[in-house]
């Protein structure tokens, strides 16, 4: 009884220990899906930070150059700056949308610098493809574009520290998640395995507890055939002796005062042999013993 409630309670519980290895195992995948896509967005920003500050100094490399020289080559790494700031903003602007306040509006304040600082070098340039390069030179050295660069510099400085902090924290709460959950897988499959060894343990203790019930049942059974057989035996025998001892005294009867008998009493005695030999032959049939022709009748 105690057997089979505790198989009874082992095997749901490791059903329920397998349903909560599982559970365990798809909360820690989604947690890490959600760690590497924070991480990657971090990583992401970082690029699109590092791309506009590319495009405002490319664009201020152009404008110097074609400044000095009047060689409108020069300007090429300006132009190619030009058309690409517009979508490297643009993905800056979406990067930061789940950000804080604070760097949205450093964003947007990097934006007004940038246009004000690419205002500024379209002037320049302007007044240096008219001719006018000491005006344009005269317009540089106020430096209305140097203190544009510059804020712009400081505020993207502070977006990439922000983020290399987000990216830091993000990657630390990543590698304290990896040991969590290798913790709790450690100990989850710990415990299903001990689990699944003590049920293994327990059915393998019934089978041989009901391996040893059956054997002493057959024992059991065995001994109590020995004894009905005895019995059989004994009780088959003692009929044996009353079926011949009637069966003696019947043709006795018959041999030596069948003469005096009458009618009537002759075929009483008759009877009583013949019904002997029946009970003698019913015997025979019912122990399995061999008949007068020797023949082994079937138990």
């Amino acid at each position: 009884m105690i057997r089979k409630a505790a198989l009874q309670i082992a095997a749901p519980a490791l059903l329920a220990f397998i349903a909560w290895n599982a559970y365990l195992a798809v909360n820690h995948l989604r947690q890490m899906q959600k760690l590497t896509a924070l991480t990657l967005e971090s990583s992401v920003i970082q690029g699109e930070i590092s791309a506009v500050l590319k495009d405002l100094t490319d664009m201020e490399t152009g404008q110097r150059g074609f400044l000095l020289t009047g060689d409108t080559s020069y300007l090429q790494p300006y132009t190619e700056a030009k058309s690409r700031i517009g979508s490297d903003f643009a993905g800056l602007h979406l990067g930061l949308a789940n950000r804080a306040e604070r760097e949205r509006s450093m964003e947007s304040q990097v934006e007004s610098l940038a246009s004000s600082k690419q205002g500024e070098m379209e002037r320049s340039i302007t007044l240096r493809q008219q001719g006018y390069r000491r005006r344009a030179f005269k317009l540089v050295d106020s430096d209305e574009g140097k203190e544009y660069m510059d804020k712009a510099r400081e505020l993207l400085s502070s977006l990439a520290g922000a983020e290399t902090s987000s990216f830091a924290g993000f990657d630390k709460e990543r590698n304290a998640s990896l040991s969590k959950a290798l913790k709790d897988s450690i100990v989850a499959n710990s415990c299903l395995l001990v689990l699944t060894a003590c049920l293994f343990a327990l059915m393998r203790y019934h089978g041989q507890v009901l391996e040893r019930e059956a054997m002493l049942s057959k024992q059991e059974l065995a001994m109590r055939d020995l004894q009905l057989a005895k019995l059989t035996s004994a009780l088959s025998n003692q009929a044996r002796t009353k079926t011949s001892a009637i069966q003696v005294s019947a043709r006795l009867l018959l041999q030596n005062y069948g003469g005096f008998l009458p009618r009537q009493g002759h075929e009483y005695a008759e009877q009583i042999r013949d019904a002997s030999a029946q009970m003698e032959q019913l015997r025979q049939d019912l122990v399995g013993t061999p008949g007068p022709n020797g023949a082994q009748k079937a138990a």
